[in-house]
């Protein structure tokens, strides 16, 4: 039985890793890297496309005669560039520094070539409103190119919801088919939070508490997120299913019974003091 929440080892070395097998689907891999200054991880992507994205601390990445420099002093100081490595790929990571990266693929035919995606090439953008205000920045979504990897990185305030209205990516009512981890990041990193896949049309239900470096599979079902608190809340998705290229921009499916909320979400707000001795106030 597929386990769908993965808590980080300790590194130096692989620190959690999502591959088809374990998580019970079809296409998507994922995996956490930590190196130490000096050391080397070599690696090919094979039938696959590849993006890793820095987390932690500084590392180059070596494609044939091209070296391209990765860096990042915290997820919650800067944006990352994300390095895109096409099937049939050699690349050499070495660690300038203590770091860490994500490290993700799909199959592809090798439509597109290597590429260093900066920030300044993302759309970033607020959504939402009330308790479920949050940034979202499209680090490789289109019209970003891949052919099947979408990524995105989101910020969610201590004590909001990400994810709201809830959504569905699994095929329900002609939604596209995406196989999808949430890699989570807390600050402070002793926080936790929610997370929720479910189905409308089966009994299926499952909800994880997670906690910094913790990593949960969407395998089907609508999702949402939830940060405690006492600490504000990061997660990296990584996407792939079966929509390539243009087509990686299609909407998912969201739940009817909550996208009221859209249209205003200050409605029915509730404000405090509600109810008193005598009944409510105002």
């Amino acid at each position: 039985m597929a386990i769908h929440k993965l808590r980080s080892a300790q590194g130096p070395g692989r620190l959690l890793e999502v591959t088809p097998e374990t998580a019970g689907w079809d296409v998507l891999d994922f995996s956490v890297e930590a190196l130490s200054a000096g050391q080397s991880l070599s690696a090919a992507t094979g039938d696959r496309e590849v993006a890793v994205v820095p987390l932690e601390g500084s590392f180059t990445a070596t494609v044939g005669s091209d070296t391209y420099e990765l860096e990042r002093s915290s997820v919650f100081t800067s944006m990352a560039s994300v390095l895109y490595l096409p099937p049939g790929t050699s690349c050499e990571i070495k660690a300038t520094t203590d770091a860490e990266f994500s490290v993700g693929g799909a199959p592809a035919a090798g439509r597109y070539p290597v590429r260093l995606i900066k920030p300044h090439e993302m759309k970033s953008e607020v959504r939402g409103g009330g308790g479920a205000t949050r940034q979202v920045n499209h680090i490789l979504a289109h019209p970003l190119p891949a052919e099947r990897l979408i990524l995105y990185e989101v910020y969610v305030p201590r004590g909001g919801w990400s994810g709201w209205p809830p959504h569905c990516h699994d095929g329900y009512e002609e939604s596209p088919y995406l196989e999808e981890t949430y890699y989570f990041r807390f600050d402070p990193p002793n926080g936790w939070g929610i997370h929720r896949n479910y189905r409308v049309d089966t009994e299926f239900d499952e909800v994880f508490s997670v906690q910094d470096r913790d990593v949960v599979m969407v395998t089907q079902g609508f999702h949402s997120s939830a940060a405690g608190p006492g600490s504000h809340m990061y997660f990296l998705n990584y996407l792939a299913g079966t929509p390539q290229n243009e087509e990686r921009a299609i909407p998912p499916f969201f739940q009817p019974e909550y996208r009221w909320i859209d249209g205003n979400w200050d409605v029915n707000a509730m404000t405090l003091p509600t109810v008193g001795p005598e009944g409510r106030s105002g």
